[in-house]
This record gives structure tokens, C-alpha cells and sequence, in this order.
């Protein structure tokens, strides 16, 4: 008798879209009874927004609060408001969210904006705009960079973000294929979700077990255009997957993830190094970036456009010039097999190894939750008010791990796992 395979049959839309609502809630945030929910997003994000409130509320939510952005509203300042208005954030709003974290609520945010939203505006204006709206967030910030809540943050298949990356498409394919892109990276169109993340995290934590136990002084990267290394923290840490947060709760803090990281030793990074990837920041795209760092600080600065906005990043205070975090990604990951450049930090840093300038983690100095400024300080993390993370791995470069004794051992070779 011949027997013939039955092919899965596809999940619809609306089916991957409440999977990724329950991924988020369950995986990402391991939300807890009881807990308050405070999530941002796109207008156009709305869909998913109602999904995740969903699940939040059956996973026992006692109140979901979401704070809306809209990309024309974000446009009029910059065409009509007063040059003095670009000193000014909404401190009210920040404090507030500062203060619910403190009293326990979950942080969610969905990403989803125009990557060159802001492409023509005065430079000047975006760096007061973006400088104010940081030192006005900062109490939250340092909450969750602290890990002292839960929070995640995932995707949204918004138009304007779509026709950046399949610019030759209509519309609708447009978004049709960064829907697909998201639900793959996102680990929602298989059999069981959640389990399927419960087995990546298993690995991620693998890999950073390994390198715990190795006590690198150093990473090197070598490659084209990039010669760079980067000195770790005293007691650094490395961290992937799931965390659990000061509360108790295991969250993911990126859906997706496919990086191990840590925190660098801010004066002990020398080199230069050249970008694998276009930076999307606050709706600039910043290409072709190259750096030179001497003891920890950038003294050399250029890119092939946005030169002036990354100019105006690194102005922002003392610690923006120094890295706060590193990472490692391999070539051989489903976001960088899939060949598609995302425009969107959230997904192309899990395509490449990357480093961030500016807010170190504490959660990667071994009690590093625990400790004040000054210690954390004294053992190399960085403190600023920006943490932007941007890609120097690809499949041309190579990684080793230094230790104290200046040998050294291959990590990564032509950008995936020596080992």
C-alpha cells in the first residue's frame, strides 16, 4: 500500500498573530497573577495590542495600561514646533512609568516605526529631541536595565516599516513578508511555541555557561575594515535567553534573541572597527559607520550617511563614547540565514555579533544588582543615558577569546562557533 505524506497545513494569519500575543505575554514577560502591564506601541500596532491584552488578562493581569505613538503626530514637531521645544520631554510620563515599575508592573514594548522616519529633519533638533527624551527616562531606564521588573519587547508588521525593507513590493506583499519574517524569528508558526523557546533558551544558556567557565580577559574581532579588542569587565557575566528578574519572574527580554552578551571593561577597548549592518535610530539610518576607540573612547568617528546624527550621539555625555555591551550572534542564525536586512535593531542585532554604546547591564557584573554606582563603576561598566546597539559580525570576520595571559582561543571563525 503506498502512503503519501500529508503536508502541515499553513496557520492563518490571525493564529500566528495571538501566538506571538501569547509568546509575548508567556515567554517574554512571564507575567505573574496580580501584576500591572504597562506597554507602548504604534498606533498601527493595535492588532497585536489587543492580543497581548488578551492573554494578559487570562494569565491574571490586574490591569494592562498601553501608551500609543503615531509617526505623523511625531512628524508635525519636527515641521512646526518652536526650535526651543526640542529641549523638552515629558518628565510627567516618564516619572510615572519609573514609579509603576518600582511598584511592580511589566514592561512591554512593540516595536514597529519607520526606520527613516526622521530622514531630513534637522539633525540638531533629533539629537536635543533625543538627549531630553533620555534624561527624562532615565529613572526607568535604569529600572529595566536592572532587570528590577520583567519587561520584553517584540514586533509589529507596521506598513511604513515594511516598504523600508521591500521597498520594490506593493503594500500589502510588503507586509505580507515581514509578517512571515516575524513569525519565523518570533518561533510562533511551529507546533508549540513555547516550548520551542524553552529548548532555544536551553541552548543560549549552554553557550554562556561555556563561556563563564573560560574567564576571558579580552574578545578580539578581526575581519574586514575591523580590528578591535574589547577588554571585559572585572566579574563580567555573560548572559542569553531567559533572565530572571529582580521579582522572581523568568522573561525574555527580546523576542527574538539569538546573542550571548556581556559587559566590557569601559577603558579597555582599543582598535577600529567597521559596521556589517545599517544603525535605525530613532528614525535615522546611519551606514557604513567606522570608529577607532583608543582606551575605551571613540576618538575617531565616521559614517557613510547620518555622519552628522551619530556625530550628535556621541556628544550626548561622557559614557556614549564607551561601549557598554558586546555580543555574539552566529552567521549561521535563522535571522541572518533568512538573507533580509530588518532596518530595526531588535531583529538585524540577532543577525551579527554587535556592541552598544553607552548603559552597561549590571545583571552582567557577577552582583552587579546588588552593587551601587561606584562599585559597578570600579569593575568597568559604563553609565550614560543612551544604550544603542549596533553590527560588526558578519560572515568575513573572527573572533577570539583573550585571556589574562595575552593567548588566546578561537570563538568564532568566519563569524559562527569555532566549538
Amino acid at each position: 500500500m503506498t502512503t503519501h505524506a500529508v503536508p502541515p497545513v499553513a496557520l492563518a494569519h490571525d493564529v500566528k498573530l495571538d501566538r506571538l500575543g501569547e509568546v509575548a505575554v508567556k515567554v517574554g514577560l512571564g507575567l505573574a497573577p496580580g501584576q500591572e502591564l504597562v506597554m507602548t506601541a504604534p498606533i498601527e500596532a493595535l492588532p497585536l495590542v489587543r492580543r497581548i491584552t488578551e492573554h494578559a488578562y487570562k494569565a491574571g493581569a490586574s490591569l494592562v495600561t498601553t501608551l500609543f505613538s503615531d509617526e505623523e503626530t511625531t512628524l508635525a514637531r519636527y515641521r512646526f514646533a518652536a526650535d526651543e521645544a526640542f529641549d523638552v520631554a515629558s518628565g510627567w510620563l516618564y516619572d510615572g512609568m519609573a514609579a509603576a515599575f518600582r511598584n511592580g508592573a511589566a514592561r512591554l514594548a512593540i516595536a514597529g516605526e519607520n526606520p527613516s522616519l526622521l530622514a531630513g529633519q534637522d539633525p540638531d533638533h533629533v539629537s536635543r529631541a533625543n538627549r531630553s527624551r533620555s534624561r527624562a527616562y532615565m529613572p526607568a531606564l535604569e529600572m529595566i536595565a536592572g532587570f528590577k521588573t520583567n519587561w520584553t519587547i517584540v514586533s509589529y508588521a507596521s506598513p511604513s516599516w515594511a516598504k523600508a525593507m521591500f521597498p520594490d513590493d506593493p503594500e500589502d506583499i510588503a507586509v505580507a513578508r515581514l509578517w512571515h519574517a516575524i513569525f519565523a524569528a518570533s518561533r510562533v508558526d511551529g507546533p508549540d511555541p513555547v516550548a520551542a523557546w524553552e529548548a532555544h533558551n536551553r541552548g543560549l544558556q549552554a553557550r554562556t555557561a561555556l563561556l563563564n567557565a573560560r574567564r576571558f580577559s579580552a574578545l578580539r574581532f578581526r575581519g574586514p575594515g575591523t580590528d578591535l579588542t574589547v577588554g571585559l569587565a572585572d566579574d563580567h557575566e555573560w548572559n542569553g535567553g531567559s533572565t530572571v528578574a529582580q521579582n522572581g519572574r523568568t522573561c525574555n527580554a527580546n523576542i527574538p534573541t539569538e546573542e550571548v552578551f556581556t559587559t566590557p571593561h569601559k577603558a579597555r577597548v582599543d582598535g577600529h572597527v567597521r559596521s556589517t549592518k545599517p544603525l535605525s535610530y530613532n528614525g535615522t539610518l546611519i551606514q557604513g559607520i567606522e570608529v577607532r576607540f583608543e582606551n575605551g573612547a571613540i576618538v575617531e568617528a565616521r559614517a557613510s550617511s547620518g555622519e552628522e546624527v551619530l556625530r550628535k550621539v556621541l556628544e550626548t555625555d561622557e559614557g556614549s563614547r564607551r561601549l557598554g555591551e558586546v555580543a555574539l550572534v552566529p552567521y549561521s542564525s535563522p535571522i541572518s540565514q533568512s538573507g533580509l536586512l530588518f532596518y530595526n535593531t531588535l531583529f538585524d542585532e540577532n543577525a551579527a555579533s554587535h556592541i552598544a554604546l553607552g548603559q552597561s547591564y549590571s545583571k552582567c557584573i557577577r552582583g552587579g544588582v546588588d552593587m551601587p554606582k561606584d562599585e559597578l563603576a570600579a569593575r568597568g561598566a559604563n553609565e550614560s543615558l543612551i544604550h544603542i546597539d549596533w553590527m560588526i559580525g558578519s560572515g568575513e570576520v573572527d573572533v577570539d577569546g583573550v585571556r589574562a595571559d595575552g593567548s588566546a582561543e578561537p570563538l568564532m571563525r568566519r563569524g559562527d562557533w569555532a566549538a
